[in-house]
C-alpha cells in the first residue's frame, strides 16, 4: 500500500505525460494550418493568373484570337508563384451567351501534386482548383 500512495503523490514525469497526450492533436492542427496555407496560396495564385490572362485576352478580336493570346501568355510567362506548374493548367476562354460584350477566362488547376496531400491532416478541399475572370469588352 505504501508504494501506491507514493505513486499517487509523485509529480515526476507529469509534464511528459501531458505532452504525450496533447502533442498529437497539436501537430495535427499545426500541419492542417500549413496545408490550408499552401492550398489558399495556390488558389490565390490561380485567381491572379486567370485575371492576368483575361486582361491579356482583351486584345483579341474574336474568341479564337483570345484563346491564342491566353495560351501564348501562359506559355511565355515565368510564374513567380510557389507550387504552380503550367502543365497542370487547363484553360477555357468562352464568350458570355447572355452578354456579347463580355467573355470569361476559366483556369482549372490540378493540385494533386502539392505536398499537402501527403500530410496527415484534417479534411482537405478538392484537388481541382477552378477560378475565373470575366472581362467586359469595349468600355462601359
Amino acid at each position: 500500500m505504501h508504494v501506491l500512495s507514493r505513486l499517487s503523490t509523485d509529480r515526476n514525469g507529469t509534464s511528459a505525460l501531458e505532452f504525450a497526450i496533447v502533442a498529437p492533436l497539436f501537430f495535427l492542427v499545426l500541419f492542417t494550418l500549413i496545408a490550408y496555407g499552401i492550398y489558399l496560396s495556390v488558389t490565390h495564385s490561380v485567381q491572379q493568373i486567370a485575371a492576368d490572362a483575361a486582361r491579356t485576352a482583351v486584345a483579341g478580336l474574336n474568341s479564337s484570337e483570345r484563346v491564342t493570346l491566353v495560351n501564348h501568355y501562359l506559355d511565355a510567362s515565368r510564374f513567380n508563384y510557389s507550387f504552380i506548374n503550367r502543365r497542370k493548367m487547363k484553360v477555357l476562354v468562352s464568350d458570355d451567351p447572355n452578354n456579347p460584350d463580355q467573355f470569361t477566362v476559366t483556369i482549372t488547376y490540378d493540385s494533386s501534386d502539392l505536398p499537402i496531400w501527403k500530410m496527415f491532416t484534417f479534411a482537405l478541399p478538392e484537388d481541382k482548383i477552378e477560378r475565373y475572370a470575366t472581362v467586359r469588352v469595349g468600355g462601359m
